[in-house]
């Protein structure tokens, strides 16, 4: 499209030049102005969007009370505000987004190190502390082969382009953990067309998660030891192995709807994240089976979103997407890599092996985005 543009805006100043000098060469005619090509926009789309949502029952691992009869209550309400960018330029595109997810209080802040449970061990009901706010950004970025090397060769059928991909993502939270998680990734993506304008994009990718925080593991402290290296860790960073992922996101209309109800289209995406090594970084404490700290595939996903295009219902088809009702699932088992059958003390309870039900994310969401 650009390459297009670029040669229209060219073709159009190079006719400029080819008027015959007899129309303008008496000095007493008046000369007709040729309008000048606009400029071709370094950007030619930019999109960006912010996002209110409520999700009943998110988790963080390890962060799950005991309900009176005995039941495990892993689960937690969290409010998601959210901000998106996405934009299109000669060679490729940019996504970025930056989210803040508030719990309840079943997934409280430090110092609580569980729910009703202060780091020095005190609890009882009157320890309640806030509900964390966590912070997490990701932004990934492609170079289409057909851009960079002026050439269709890299579409075939529904294959749309091959990209290179790259990107990092990175959060904190304000917990008695204090993840601070550092990836990146790079690989390849391959988008392919899907009936109504739709896309599905499938991205194979090398991930590296070089950098973490867990306080639990830190030298020193009251769930660690003292040995550096073999049962804690100097400053409670952690380092992973590099390891593989592949990336899905797709989006549809659902335009064999009736043309007065073509307001809704489908969405969603799925991450498959290999195992990363231990997940605390000390092998020398994993133990068999159930109680084993090894990290495992893990699988963040929301398999299907429905939207509902408000603005275009409500106030016409020049304002489609500025405002968007939806409604989703989200399904994201061995969260963090976590192993939802063992981890001890984390994913399960140590003494039983009973599920805490905080490693494995399950519920229906939804939530309104406005674009600006």
């Amino acid at each position: 499209m650009f390459s297009l543009r670029r040669t229209l805006a060219a073709a159009a100043l190079s006719l400029a030049t080819l008027v015959p000098a007899g129309y303008a060469g008496a000095a007493d005619l008046p000369v007709k102005a040729v309008k000048k090509a606009a400029p071709v926009p370094f950007f030619y789309v930019i999109d960006d969007r912010v996002s209110f949502s409520w999700m009943p029952k998110g988790t963080d691992p390890g962060m799950f009370s005991v309900n009176p009869n005995g039941s495990i209550n892993g689960t937690t309400a969290k409010q998601v505000y959210s901000f998106t960018h996405f934009d299109a330029w000669a060679y490729g595109t940019n996504f970025f987004t930056i989210s803040m997810f508030k719990s309840g209080h079943n997934d409280p802040a430090s110092p609580c190190i569980a729910p009703g449970v202060l780091d020095n061990f005190v609890a009882g009901p009157f320890v309640q502390c806030a509900g964390a706010t966590e912070i997490y950004g990701l932004f990934r970025s492609t170079f289409g082969f057909n851009e960079i090397f002026n050439t269709k060769a890299f579409s075939m059928g529904p294959l749309h382009n091959v990209s290179l991909e790259v990107g990092m993502d990175g959060n904190t939270e304000n917990n008695f953990l204090a993840p601070a998680k550092r990836d990146m990734v790079a690989g390849l993506q391959f988008a392919f067309d899907l009936p109504y304008k739709g896309y599905i994009n499938v991205a194979p990718l090398v991930y590296w998660e070089f950098s973490n925080h867990n306080s639990f593991t830190q030298c020193g402290s009251n769930f660690a030891g003292v040995i550096n290296g073999f049962n804690c860790n100097a400053d409670g960073n952690v380092k992973y192995n590099a390891t593989w992922a592949v990336e899905v996101n797709y989006y549809m209309d659902l335009g064999f709807l009736p043309e007065n109800m073509q307001y809704f289209s489908i969405s969603g995406r799925a991450g498959w994240y290999g195992p990363k090594g231990d997940s605390n970084g000390l092998p020398a404490l994993s133990g068999p089976g159930r109680f084993s700290t090894a990290s495992k595939t893990e699988l963040n996903s929301e398999p299907i979103r429905l939207t509902f295009d408000a603005s275009k219902a409500f106030v016409g088809p020049q304002y489609s997407h500025f405002v968007d009702l939806w409604v989703a699932y989200r399904y994201w088992q061995n969260k963090f890599g976590l192993d939802h059958n063992a981890m001890p003390g984390v994913c399960t309870i140590a003494a039983t092996g009973q599920s805490t039900n905080s490693c494995t994310e399950s519920t229906v969401y939804g939530g309104v985005t406005v674009k600006f």
